[in-house]
């Protein structure tokens, strides 16, 4: 799918609001140690084994500090990296390269975790037909980092917010009182309004199951925390009427199981809320 949210424009005002809550009124370490007219350089210095996501974003901010500033990429977004490999090189004004610094690395560290942890996930069900989805269990204010690096690993984006996409999840259904209720007010909802949104809607058991095969118009039924026994029976019910999601707790450990019941889908908050930074550094030389 297009990564309609990596506009220009949130490029900018992301990387506007991050230096704002870094540097402040001044990076004042190196406003004080470095002289003003000190040109230096600097490499991105690769300190784990993973997979190198943020390659496309640092030369971004590295000109957003300072447009003057020489930045030669020397790996790309998807690379498999290992320790001792250098992803970039940045010339230019010393303070410049330090103010830089940190949102850099914070921005690589985290998306190469995020992008390391989604290809050994999809690469665990590839034998099936099963696609890898993330969710909006994401950083406040990150989440546009976080499901570019979840494709740059392999995976798919679910829905980016609450807006371009309806999933009716235990809590709105309870809340509507029942899958059926639940269904139909949406329906209502989108022909009043007007908007096309996809409905996506959750189930805890065969029986919620039967009764939104019932009612019908929907785009993909989740399974929830449904063991693979169950999930597979659900899967021959739906028998291709509608996608299919498993949803809820999957680790590395369950994940073949599940892509094995012939689901759809796959969706793994994991991917973005439990993740191991990638070490990255960026040193002089």
């Amino acid at each position: 799918m297009p990564l309609t949210y990596l506009s220009p424009e949130a490029l900018e005002l992301f990387i506007r609001n991050a230096l704002r809550e870094d540097v402040g009124d001044g990076d004042h370490s190196s406003l004080a140690s470095v002289p003003a007219t000190a040109r230096k350089r600097a490499r991105l210095l690769i300190k784990d084994t993973g997979v190198l996501a943020g390659a496309a974003l640092a030369p971004i901010i590295f000109r957003a500090v300072d447009p003057d500033l020489e930045v030669t990429p020397l790996l790309e977004d998807g690379a498999l990296v290992k320790p001792g490999d250098v992803g970039l090189t940045v010339q230019g004004k010393a303070q410049s390269i330090l103010q830089a610094e940190r949102l850099v690395l914070n921005c690589m560290q985290r998306m190469s975790g995020i992008a390391t942890r989604t290809r050994h996930f999809t690469g665990l069900i590839a034998h099936t037909k099963a696609k890898l989805l993330d969710t909006r269990k994401t950083t406040p204010n990150f989440r546009m980092m976080e499901k570019w690096a979840v494709v740059i690993g392999g995976g798919i984006n679910h829905r980016f917010g609450l807006f371009d996409m309806i999933i009716l999840k235990d809590n709105h259904v309870d809340y509507a009182g029942g899958i059926t209720q639940a269904i139909r007010a949406t329906r209502d909802y989108l022909r009043r309004t007007n908007k096309d949104l996809k409905i996506v809607v959750e189930t805890r058991s065969l029986d919620e199951v039967d009764e939104v095969l019932e009612v019908g118009g929907v785009y993909r039924i989740m399974l929830d925390n449904m063991t693979p026994d169950l999930m597979r029976e659900a899967v021959a019910r739906i028998h291709g009427k509608y996608f299919t999601e498993a949803s809820g707790g999957i680790t590395e450990d369950t994940i073949v199981a599940v892509a094995e019941t012939g689901v759809d889908f796959i969706s793994v908050g994991a991917l973005t809320h439990s993740i191991k930074s990638l070490d990255i550094s960026l040193k002089a030389y």
